[in-house]
């Protein structure tokens, strides 16, 4: 079964759920209250997912004279996948990492920390944007903010449920009410990592075509991964709830695949690359990379870099 095809499986079944939750806390009108709250939540998250996000994270916009040299990276990577520019910000942590955000191509933004400008070589950086960028293309940035919505709305309904559920509304009774209360935002939430992993796997695939190899993203997410656990992310550990919106996931203790993460384990992801790239067409090595035109040695004068020089000076 494809990636797309499964996340459209779970994400009926998540509406599904929260429909079920409404029955059997209310019967017919609980289902249609339930129905009213989750369609205002969506509303509000699809307007304002975005700044609310950037916001948590205190990220910073990034213009063409901030960075040219990024700037120009990314602009070279979002013609080769065919999108406007993105909205470049800057993440004020050391824990190298990345996400997008936005509710459509045209309002799209990518937050990259400083951690990843500092410690990645610039192909490293190419396949992380190429990452994200696949995630606005497939629209994933949407998705996993309905998802979102509706995992936290069958939370919250559940939580009222439990202090003004009717039991002689629902067929099981007592016993409905119970599971309404305590199991259906667990399943809720099992959906939503299912859902987020599902995307992770789509948009490594079409980063690598959109970086023109999959060693690149490959090897940044090794390092991503030994970043993780080596530095905290002060932000995402304020703002959990925003996981699942990095390139992998920012949170201390975070493992491997299971039921409760939010990303694929890394080793599988890079197992996934390079199978790949084995079935890729070899490609010469482009002078200037495979985002286009050099782009100006400007990396010296990022403001947020404190006179370390890394690896692009």
């Amino acid at each position: 079964m494809s990636g797309y095809a499964r996340t459209a499986m779970l994400m009926a079944a998540l509406t599904a759920l929260f429909a079920g939750v409404g029955f059997l806390l209310g019967g017919r009108q609980g289902m249609v209250i339930a129905f009213v709250m989750a369609a205002g939540m969506n509303l509000f998250s699809w307007w304002n997912s975005d700044r609310m996000v950037l916001r948590m994270h205190h990220a910073q916009p990034i213009g063409p004279g901030d960075d040219p040299r990024l700037y120009q990276l990314v602009a070279g990577l979002a013609a080769r996948a065919g999108l406007p520019m993105p909205a470049l910000y800057l993440i004020h942590e050391d824990q190298p990492n990345a996400f997008a955000t936005g509710r459509s191509p045209e309002r799209a933004a990518v937050a990259v920390t400083a951690g990843l400008l500092a410690l990645m070589p610039e192909e490293e950086v190419a396949g992380v944007i190429a990452h994200e960028l696949a995630h606005i293309r497939n629209r994933d940035t949407l998705i996993m903010t309905v998802t979102a919505s509706l995992a936290g709305a069958i939370g919250m309904v559940a939580q009222f449920g439990g202090l003004f559920g009717r039991r002689d509304r629902n067929p099981l009774g007592g016993i409905g009410v119970l599971l309404a209360i305590i199991v259906a935002p667990l399943v809720a939430m099992v959906v939503q990592m299912a859902v987020s992993r599902s995307r992770e796997y789509e948009a490594d695939r079409l980063g690598a075509e959109i970086a023109g190899h999959p060693r690149g993203l490959a090897n940044a997410l090794q390092r991503l991964e030994a970043g993780r656990h080596a530095i905290p992310n002060a932000s995402a550990e304020a703002n959990p709830a925003t996981a699942h919106l990095f390139i992998v996931n920012p949170l201390s203790g975070a493992g491997v695949d299971s039921l409760f993460s939010t990303h694929p384990s890394t080793e599988n992801r890079v197992r996934a690359l390079m199978e790949l790239a084995g079935g890729m067409a070899p490609r010469q090595p482009a002078a200037h990379g495979p985002w286009g035109a050099a782009a100006p040695r400007g990396g010296a004068g990022r403001p947020w870099e404190r006179g370390r020089r890394g690896p692009w000076a």
